[in-house]
């Protein structure tokens, strides 16, 4: 009895300590800076975000917080000699690493470079005649290499489920430059996640509390073979992953960087206690923490370039590059990936057209859509007065872009301009780049001039018009081709609000 409440009172004391720590309310603020820069993003390129800031923030750190006590709970059979001064180091390694590319917050990255480091600093000895160089080189010397690796290797392990529960759901679609200079669409599958984590670690001053197992760094031959006691640790961890497609599915995607990402801890995890043991080990699992990190991007990207954008106007119909959760397009079922062929029997192979072909019927929207396969399904919903005037559309971007993406290797400083976008050319419509906002449309009937707008957000008019300018006749029998416009024809309004709908 007297053991477990010792180690609640140290549990409870890391939990003060850690809600203490400056550096937990640095990683909070990062990663609402994360969520920022990526809505900061969408609305460059469409004029719109899928998800709020606030929501998006806090699942990850819930997620994250979730992880962190899984990973306390493991840390216990693990043990790690780490001390304050270790932590400070991998702090400032990730810092230093994030202004050459944001991508390398993550811990394998600090922890694979400070194992380099601390072998070099064994074979060149510390420089001396400076006090600080000498205390940062003693500081270098006495981290535990082994145990941080190991750390590492649970981190990714823990990246690899959260990637795979949350990758695709918060993947953030973009416009890029393709080839020959033409846009086309790709999603981006990052996140960045706070893990708080109560550490099991040798006490100073023979304050700690024996045990009744031996952790793995307590072995015999490990870094704590000769402790007397141990308590727990308090700091948080920022884990993070970022890549790219453009042939593949968001979750596909997701599915496979959580793959690489599971193996890859696995096999960090099983060098560090390795090293423990074997210490010429401990080179090997620090070059490979940051190698085979840097090689599942490559063998990504890899694969990337031997397959067939998906997200590209083929002239089958307007392809759907991602649906904002909660309006019209998304109660109907449409999905990113698929092909809007025929809106309300009109065939459409343009944002424009798909936008006329819509205003024939306010009080009903019909759509033929190719899904992912090619194979052909409706998709219906009745419109309403009042209702937002949105389908909810960000379609794949076609030359009217003026927006796209910075290349991948984007560093810290960068990514603070725009958030990464950059313009595709000079002399563009202004707001013409990646949505179709069309604020004309929002307060009256079109223009019977095709209007200027993009191609993201797909607008629907709110049914209030008693006529609508039919900018599209009906196709033409067994050729598919449109006719000549037909004459304006009186259009019945949306259909009542559903509150006043009778049951």
């Amino acid at each position: 009895m007297d053991l477990t409440m010792d180690w609640l009172r140290l549990t409870g004391e890391g939990i003060v300590a850690l809600l203490l720590s400056p550096f937990l309310y640095i990683a909070l603020a990062m990663v609402w800076w994360h969520s920022r820069q990526s809505n900061v993003l969408q609305r460059r390129l469409f004029h719109v975000r899928l998800r709020g800031t606030l929501p998006m923030t806090a699942a990850r750190i819930a997620a994250g917080f979730v992880s962190g006590i899984a990973l306390s709970a493991l840390g216990l059979a693990a043990g790690a000699p780490l001390t304050s001064s270790t932590l400070v180091c991998v702090w400032i390694a990730t810092f230093v690493l994030a202004l050459f590319k944001l991508r390398y917050v993550c811990l394998a990255y600090a922890a694979g470079a400070l194992s380099v480091v601390q072998v070099v600093l064994a074979w060149t000895g510390v420089p001396s005649g400076d006090d600080t160089m000498e205390r940062a080189g003693r500081a270098l010397q006495d981290i535990d290499a082994p145990s941080l690796l190991f750390l590492a290797g649970l981190l990714h392990i823990a990246e690899a489920l959260l990637v795979r529960l949350q990758g695709a759901r918060y993947a953030t679609p973009l416009f890029l430059e393709g080839k020959r200079g033409k846009p086309i669409g790709a999603y981006s599958l990052s996140g960045l996640w706070p893990v708080p984590l109560l550490w099991l670690v040798p006490a100073t001053g023979g304050s700690g509390l024996e045990l009744p197992w031996t952790p793995l760094f307590g072995l015999d031959g490990g870094a704590g073979a000769a402790v007397a006691g141990w308590t727990l640790a308090a700091f948080p961890v920022l884990i993070g992953f970022t890549d790219r497609t453009e042939t593949q599915w968001p979750e596909a995607k997701a599915r496979e960087m959580s793959g690489g990402l599971l193996l890859y801890g696995i096999v960090i995890a099983g060098l560090a206690a390795g090293a423990a043991f074997w210490e010429p080990l401990t080179i090997v699992a620090g070059l490979a923490a940051f190698l085979l990190h840097e090689g599942l991007l490559l063998s990504g990207r890899r694969r990337e370039r031997g397959r067939h954008p998906a997200y590209v106007q083929d002239g089958r119909g307007v392809v759907i590059l991602a649906v904002i959760p909660g309006t019209p397009a998304d109660e109907m079922g449409l999905i990113a990936g698929e092909t809007v062929s025929k809106a309300n029997g009109v065939r459409v192979r343009s944002k424009e057209e798909l936008h006329a072909a819509l205003q024939l019927q306010p009080a009903f929207t019909k759509l033929e859509v190719l899904n992912r396969e090619g194979n052909v399904k409706f998709a219906h919903r009745a419109r309403y007065a009042g209702e937002h005037h949105q389908l909810g559309l960000i379609l794949a971007p076609d030359e009217d872009a003026e927006y796209v993406a910075a290349p991948r290797s984007a560093s810290l400083r960068q990514g603070l301009r725009l958030a990464g976008a950059r313009m595709r050319g000079h002399g563009r419509r202004r707001g013409s780049g990646g949505y179709e906002e069309a604020a004309a449309l929002e307060s009256g009937p079109p223009p019977v001039a095709a209007p200027e707008f993009g191609h993201g957000l797909l607008a629907l008019t709110d049914g209030g018009g008693a006529e609508r300018e039919a900018t599209i006749g009906s196709e033409s029998a067994g050729e598919g081709i449109p006719s000549e416009p037909a004459a304006p024809a009186p259009v019945p309004p949306g259909l009542p609000p559903r509150s006043e709908r009778r049951k």
